[in-house]
């Protein structure tokens, strides 16, 4: 019962969890494109955004990146660049920390700002609300996991993980049993990762997909002329533009 259960959460769920994300968002772009944002409350109230946003979304960014890496790049890769595992994982553990921590202080006050002001809270869907939850409790589970990453730093652990990512992701029929004997801390912390992907397309979690990327990257630049400047140049003035100074596309 116990295999039977782990190949379910490890085997399978993952391939259902990443059908669910690419389908699902792929129908709600189709469908529903005017939805497809991050909801801002900011216009609401301003305290504790900032604050909570930035830390948030540095921690989350730095994480995803890491993972990704982590756990997709193929062993031999970390082998041929010299790069040992008891290196990787004191690397995962210090930069991975920080950005845990990072990212949880971030979600508590997002997620304190969202539940105890009135405006928001009402102006917030239960979705809203369960999502902010999730990523609390996955920032609480990653950071637990610490503790007991301690007692493998000679990467061990970090290498089943590896196999797991990298066998889903190539197929492989036998990834699950390769951390069937995981603390279940970190089976919490897969599972509820994976729940987080199915979650995505019915969710503000979309908006990860729509990140404006192209604007950074974006050459050159848009003129704003005055109003008294374009009186004297006799070309129509923009409804709204306060000075005559180039600035980035907003």
């Amino acid at each position: 019962m116990h295999d039977f259960i782990n190949y379910l959460l490890f085997g399978w769920y993952p391939y259902v969890a990443l059908t669910i994300m690419i389908l699902g968002s792929i129908i709600r772009f189709d469908k529903g494109q005017y939805g497809w944002r991050s909801q801002s409350s900011q216009f609401l109230r301003r305290k504790q955004m900032m604050w909570g946003s930035n830390l948030f979304h540095l921690g989350i960014l730095v994480l995803l990146f890491g993972h990704f890496v982590g756990l997709l790049t193929p062993i031999g890769v970390f082998d041929a660049l010299g790069i040992s595992h008891s290196f990787k994982q004191w690397m995962a553990l210090s930069v991975g920390g920080i950005a845990g921590i990072l990212g949880f202080i971030g979600c508590t006050l997002l997620l304190h700002r969202r539940l105890y002001y009135p405006r928001i809270r009402k102006s917030s869907s239960k979705g809203d609300i369960l999502v902010l939850l999730f990523l609390w409790l996955q920032l609480l589970l990653g950071i637990a996991t610490i503790f007991w990453t301690i007692d493998h730093m000679d990467g061990s652990a970090m290498v089943l993980f590896m196999g797991w990512a990298q066998g889903v992701i190539t197929f492989n029929p036998d990834a699950a049993n390769l951390i069937i004997d995981a603390h279940l801390v970190y089976k919490l912390h897969i599972i509820l990762g994976l729940t987080l992907l199915a979650i995505t397309p019915f969710t503000r979690l979309v908006h990860v997909f729509s990140a404006p990327f192209a604007y950074v990257l974006r050459p050159g630049y848009q003129i704003v002329r005055s109003r008294r400047l374009a009186r004297r140049t006799n070309t129509p003035p923009p409804s709204s533009a306060p000075s005559s100074v180039p600035s980035r596309e907003s």
